[in-house]
This record gives structure tokens, C-alpha cells and sequence, in this order.
């Protein structure tokens, strides 16, 4: 057997820095990079962030993708991946705090009011403005996994008054936890922040239309770091021009790198982070080896996905 580490995009990590991860804690593993390939018959694990079209077909004896990264939506529904491959994910803890940290930071740009600063600075205006009072501001977290739940409990240490929300019931202590559709409409009208985390499901995509966003508070902030496909943009666009939301963090965008004629860019009320939220994958990568000497094994895997449910 053999596992073949092979990003699938550029801009993040080198594959030479996973391969050699893994190699000091497997020594005598058989670790190859796509230059290198050599027999891809004997490829039974792959190791991505991306699976591109093509490469399900060129390894005719894949048993196993291990997703690098956040979200595995786009290889559980991958077209040209076999039904019988197993897909794993990783539920590392250095990413989810990052992921927190990016929302945490946007949020208390806001309650500083360092937007309003930096317009004032260009125009060499000295205009003090009341900072907001975190302990009277309402945040929610949508989506209570491994890194939703990590972020709200950020929040809620930080002072904000946190709610969570999520699919089927959740408990965080210090936390309101809502279920469910029913409670999204009057949850959304409540909020001054929502931290939207949610993986892409049936139930997920265009979460964020037109008549969602239409619920949120005016005047309130949006930030996705969870799937691109979570938000309708066009959408989006004509709800900022209505002022419900008055802002959008963005880190994930339904198509990325995002198009150069897409309106986001330039929209004074978006603010673009491409897709950095969470960047290190800390000690993760104990899972990949952990899962390659499993697979060999025939273990139970770390993580793996129901590849019905997506998650």
C-alpha cells in the first residue's frame, strides 16, 4: 500500500511538508508526491484538500481520501469518486481556534469602531466615536461542531452574549443553544453578529437567500467561514444595498479564487479574506498517519465521513 499526498490547489502548505510530517512519524511508510507517482496501482490512500476531476480514475485501487483541511462536502459528492472509497476528515484543534480567532478579530473591529477610524484617519478627521459594549451585543454561531463550538465558546469568554445554532440539539455551558429551521428566522432578527460554520449539505447550500437574509437584524454583521455555497451572492449584494446585513466578512466564496468581475470585490460594505481563516494544521497530521497505518490494518478509522449524510 501506498498514500499519495497531493494538495490539489495552490496557496496553502507544501505537499513536501506533509509528506515529510508524516515520515517521522511513519519512517517505513511508502509516501509518494504526484511527480514520483511510480506504480498507481499501489496508491490505497490519498491525502488532499481538493481532489481534482481527474484523479479518482487514474488509482484504480484507492480505498481511502483523507481531507487536509475544513469541509469535505466537495469529495464525499465527488462524481468520479467510487462509492466504495472511504472518506475521513481531521478534527484538528489548531485550526478551529484560528477559525475563532478570525471571526473574534472582525467582531471586535467592529466594537472599536476601527472601520470608522481608518475612513476618518484618510481624511484627517479627529472624530471619537463610543465603542460598542460587548456585554450588550448579541453573537451567534451557526453550526455547533468541533470549530463552531470552539468559536462560541470564544465569544462567550470574550462577554458577548452568545447563542448557538445547529441541526440537531447541542449543550455548551454559557451558551443558548438553539435547533432546528424553525428557530434560524427569529434567532437571525436578534443578532448584531452571526458566525455562520456550517459544512455544505442538501439542507445548507443557498442557506443565506434572499428571504433568510431578509430576517437578520439591520445593521447587523454577516460572516461565513464555513462553505462558499452557504450564500446566495446575488442575493447578498441586494440585501447589503438594503442594509440587511450592513456588513459581510467573507473568507469562503462560492467559486475561489474568487472571479475577477465578481461585485464582491469592490463593494464597500464586503469585506474578502481568501479562505485564510484557518491556516495550520497543528498536530493533524498524526491523524493522517494514524489513519494510513489503520487502513493497512484493517482499524476502524479516525473521522470517517458518512459519505450519505456528508458529514
Amino acid at each position: 500500500m501506498a498514500l499519495l499526498i497531493d494538495i490539489g490547489h495552490s496557496g496553502w502548505m507544501p505537499e513536501e511538508e506533509v509528506r515529510d510530517t508524516v515520515l517521522d512519524l511513519l519512517p517505513d511508510a511508502d509516501i509518494r508526491l504526484r511527480d514520483g507517482l511510480g506504480d498507481a496501482s499501489q496508491i490505497t490512500m490519498l491525502a488532499c484538500s481538493e481532489l481534482p476531476a481527474h484523479l479518482p480514475a487514474l488509482l484504480p485501487n484507492l480505498a481511502l481520501v483523507q481531507k487536509l483541511g475544513a469541509g469535505v462536502d466537495s469529495i464525499v459528492t465527488h462524481p468520479a469518486l467510487p462509492a466504495p472509497v472511504r472518506v475521513a476528515r481531521l478534527r484538528p484543534m489548531e485550526p478551529a481556534h484560528e477559525i475563532a480567532e478570525w471571526a473574534l478579530s472582525y467582531l471586535l473591529r467592529d466594537q472599536r469602531q476601527h472601520r470608522h477610524y481608518a475612513t476618518a484617519q484618510a481624511q484627517g478627521d479627529w472624530a471619537p466615536l463610543a465603542p460598542r459594549q460587548t456585554r450588550r451585543t448579541r453573537a451567534a454561531v451557526l453550526g455547533l461542531g468541533h470549530i463552531g463550538a470552539t468559536t462560541a465558546r470564544l465569544l462567550r469568554d470574550v462577554g458577548f452574549v452568545t447563542t448557538g445554532w445547529s441541526n440537531s440539539p447541542k449543550q455548551i455551558d454559557g451558551i443558548t443553544c438553539l435547533h432546528g429551521p424553525d428557530a434560524l428566522p427569529a434567532l437571525l432578527a436578534e443578532q448584531d453578529y452571526v458566525v455562520s460554520i456550517l459544512p455544505s449539505t442538501e439542507a445548507t447550500r443557498d442557506l443565506f437567500d434572499a428571504a433568510m437574509l431578509a430576517h437578520m437584524k439591520p445593521g447587523a454583521c454577516l460572516l461565513n467561514a464555513g462553505r462558499g455555497d452557504l450564500v446566495d451572492e446575488t442575493a447578498l449584494v441586494r440585501a447589503l444595498e438594503a442594509g440587511t446585513p450592513g456588513h459581510a466578512v467573507l473568507d469562503v466564496t462560492r467559486v475561489e479564487p474568487l472571479p475577477a468581475d465578481s461585485p464582491l470585490w469592490s463593494h464597500p460594505n464586503v469585506t474578502l479574506t481568501p479562505h485564510v481563516s484557518g491556516w495550520h494544521l497543528g498536530d493533524a497530521l498524526r491523524d493522517v498517519a494514524e489513519n494510513y497505518r489503520r487502513l493497512g490494518a484493517g482499524e476502524p478509522l479516525l473521522h470517517e465521513v458518512d459519505r450519505q449524510r456528508g458529514y
